[in-house]
């Protein structure tokens, strides 16, 4: 390990994380181009995801590559950045910003891959799950940090270690204040069917985002309702 990598703050003696040169410089690239609360919300998710791979009997380094997980976690919201605010739903923008910063770091073509589609897959319930160890472990600790999911599995006491020292700070409301902010700006950031377009939906007029059925009546086929 070079010092640079030894060189985590204060905070994260208190965890198990890998302590790379790759996850030290992830780390601040994350802390520096996210907002704050995002970033923490970040770290938070590696931190119960490794929980939950503990839970389910996963082994770091044997089961997944603990690294590609921490970096998938801590770079999952770059889209969320005013760096990594393109065109794209943020999932994509973000996951390639995260590619771009991994490929200035030397980092192979096939952690490379496996990282975007983590941070590309993290919204996507029912996909991410499906794909490799470290993609579906990404997505099961930004799901516990934002929507509880799981959280039941976790060490007794171990939520509020991190809490404590990583602290919420509203972290579900202000992310989503992003992400309106972000389609209010760019309404194609915020396609109808995707998450984004969901978040956004509560904050535009009743019928300014079409729905499933309106696609399809707009579509010109002329289906209509299939009598049961």
């Amino acid at each position: 390990m070079s010092d640079a990598a030894a060189l985590l703050p204060a905070a994260y003696d208190a965890f198990d994380v890998p302590r790379t040169e790759l996850t030290a410089r992830a780390l601040r690239y994350a802390e520096e181009t996210e907002p704050a609360v995002v970033f923490r919300h970040s770290v938070r998710s590696y931190l119960f995801a490794r929980a939950l791979g503990d839970h389910d009997g996963l082994r770091p380094g044997v089961d997944y590559d603990d690294e590609l997980v921490f970096v998938s976690c801590v770079l999952h919201d770059l889209g969320l950045s005013e760096a990594g605010n393109g065109g794209g739903r943020f999932e994509v923008d973000g996951a390639d910003l995260a590619a771009r910063f991994l490929r200035e770091q030397g980092v192979g073509a096939e952690a490379m891959a496996v990282v975007w589609d983590a941070i590309a897959l993290h919204t996507s319930e029912g996909i991410a799950p499906r794909k490799g160890p470290e993609v579906a472990l990404a997505h099961a600790g930004i799901s516990a940090d934002i929507l509880g999911f799981g959280k039941e599995l976790l060490p007794a006491g171990f939520a509020d270690r991190v809490h404590a020292a990583f602290p919420r700070e509203n972290l579900a409301y202000a992310l989503s204040d992003i992400v309106v902010r972000q389609a209010l700006a760019n309404p194609a950031k915020a396609g109808p069917l995707g998450f984004p377009g969901q978040v956004l939906r509560h904050h535009v007029p009743e019928g300014t985002l079409p729905g499933w059925y309106d696609l399809i009546a707009a579509a010109g086929w002329g289906d209509r309702p299939v009598a049961g």
